[in-house]
């Protein structure tokens, strides 16, 4: 047996975090994963001959500035900036696309003066009120079972001093809009139908919520929430993608003295007398520990890997209850040309391209969702990644890499006949803003939630391990009892994107998760 000061299950990009930030406060880490290499979804992965893509994340738009710097990614090869950033393109096919540019919509090329001046307006307000709750999201959320620490009290008093600095007026806009959904808000300020889809889309992206399912403004919030060199809601695409930035973590971690065994399933974590030992490797090979850190599904974690026979009854039905079916799907084309989508010049093919006419055709989108079928005119969000790294694709060729809503984890009719007939409705909704590109597509790779939970153990292909809504946010997330990091199995601590905040490539998980055990352990 060997033993370690902590152990670290999950080499995704939270799991790197965790181990690195444990690794620098002097601890011997290791970090164990299935796969064979570290990165999870955020790997580029060849999915045909010369072409390769992120395998599920495509854009950067979260990468917690406190991660970058505590971790000092840039010394570790990390290149992010502000001329990086990706303009949304919102597309039409009868007309101009509409363009946000900047750090989501500093400016807006193609809409109405009007629009433009109510946009500004409302982009101000959605970024304060969003500002409100950022503070929240680097922190532990509140311990309310009464053992608060002070930092945790002093941010609730925060919280309290922001409404208050809002005045009468700020704070009932903040209050009325919290929980209201998005298409309701889009109504109040704006008319562009293209501009209400792009945001729309963006505030639902990856959940089971239409535009107008009560909460759905709150998905655009956690959206500009997330910061990339220094501003809100900005989004790139980085040479090297994702990839780039699973190197300068795990560069960090190994500067760290972390050692990282791929290929290293976990069977089972060793539970003694209420407390975490160790870890069980699938192949019987035991591991022990002082603190076990799991980076993975609460899900799998607790179910799985803990066993309910050493969980209380109703926290193992909490558990159970975490809504984990994702809805949504990825496609990759590995094209032999540049595809070209109506209106869009050079710099918008470099940007995120999104079909999403207008709030009703992303309602009408989510609708089939909720009796398990898909829609035959799909929203997605769609990047061309060899255009920023050439290495993806031979000369002369192109990768497309597009996220589609919506693509319920239990089809109906079940995925072995719906893949196919999902996939022609992708691409012919492709055809009517890009036409001719069937003709120049050589290979295509379609994940549905239930290819991504296999290939990625995660489980329902939810990206993040769980809904993000309000009932799963904050103190409930990924439910009660394992709120903060902790759970009910002592030196067992959560670090995944199924723990608060959430999500996305922003390594807050696995920065909170680390900074818990230090603070507790020493």
């Amino acid at each position: 047996m060997t033993s370690f000061d902590a152990i670290v299950i999950g080499g995704g990009h939270n799991g790197l975090v965790a181990a690195a930030t444990l690794g620098r406060s002097g601890r011997k880490v290791l970090v164990l994963e299935a796969r064979n290499d570290t990165g999870g979804g955020t790997r580029t992965e060849e999915f045909a001959p010369g072409f390769s893509v992120s395998t599920l994340a495509h854009v950067i738009n979260r990468l917690h500035p406190e991660v970058v710097s505590s971790l000092e990614l840039e010394r570790n090869g990390l290149r992010v900036a502000q001329t990086d950033f990706m303009p949304s393109i919102g597309l039409s096919a009868t007309g101009q696309p509409l363009v946000l540019t900047g750090a989501y919509g500093e400016g807006v090329q193609g809409a109405t003066p009007s629009d433009t001046v109510a946009w500004r307006g409302l982009r101000e307000q959605l970024l304060q009120f969003a500002g409100i709750l950022k503070p929240m999201l680097i922190r532990r959320p509140p311990d309310l079972r009464g053992n608060m620490a002070l930092s945790e009290t002093a941010a609730l008093a925060m919280l309290g001093v922001s409404l208050k600095r809002l005045g009468k007026e700020g704070m009932r806009d903040f209050l009325r809009m919290l929980l209201m959904n998005v298409s309701d808000v889009l109504d109040e300020h704006l008319e562009d139908d293209r501009l209400k889809g792009l945001l729309a889309f963006d505030a639902t992206l990856g959940s089971h919520l239409g535009p107008r399912s009560p909460t759905s403004l709150l998905g655009l919030y956690y959206r500009l929430t997330g910061e990339v060199a220094g501003a809100s809601g900005a989004q790139v695409g980085a040479a090297g993608g994702a990839d780039a930035v699973i190197a300068a973590i795990r560069s960090a971690a190994e500067k760290a003295g972390v050692r990282v065994r791929s290929n290293a399933p976990v069977g089972g974590i060793l539970v003694e007398r209420g407390k975490a030992v160790g870890a069980v490797l699938e192949n019987g090979e035991i591991l022990r520990a002082n603190t076990v850190v799991s980076a993975i599904s609460a899900k799998t974690t607790f179910l799985n890997l803990v066993g309910t026979r050493n969980l209380d009854t109703g926290f193992v039905r909490r558990v159970s209850n975490i809504r984990t079916h994702g809805n949504a799907a990825k496609l990759h084309l590995a094209l032999d040309k540049l595809p070209q989508f109506l209106g869009v010049d050079d710099a918008g093919r470099r940007g995120r391209l999104v079909i999403a006419p207008s709030v009703d055709h992303v309602e009408r989108s989510f609708n089939p969702s909720k009796y398990g079928e898909f829609s035959p005119e799909p929203v997605m969000e769609i990047t061309l990644p060899s255009l920023v790294d050439a290495s993806l694709a031979p000369e002369g060729a192109c990768t497309l890499s597009a996220i589609v809503q919506y693509a319920p984890y239990a089809l109906k009719e079940g995925w072995a006949t719906g893949k196919p007939k999902l996939q022609a409705a992708i691409i012919a909704q492709l055809e009517r803003y890009a036409p001719g590109i069937g003709r120049s597509i050589r290979h295509a790779e379609l994940l549905t939630p239930v290819d991504i939970e296999q290939r990625y153990r995660i489980p329902g292909g939810h990206w993040h391990h769980g809904e993000l809504q309000a009932d799963q946010m904050l103190m409930s997330r990924p439910v009660f009892g394992a709120e903060g990091y902790d759970t009910p199995i002592d030196w067992l601590y959560l670090a995944g994107a199924g723990s608060h905040p959430g999500g996305g490539i922003s390594g807050v998980p696995g920065l909170n998760a680390a900074r818990r055990i230090i603070a507790m352990k020493g």
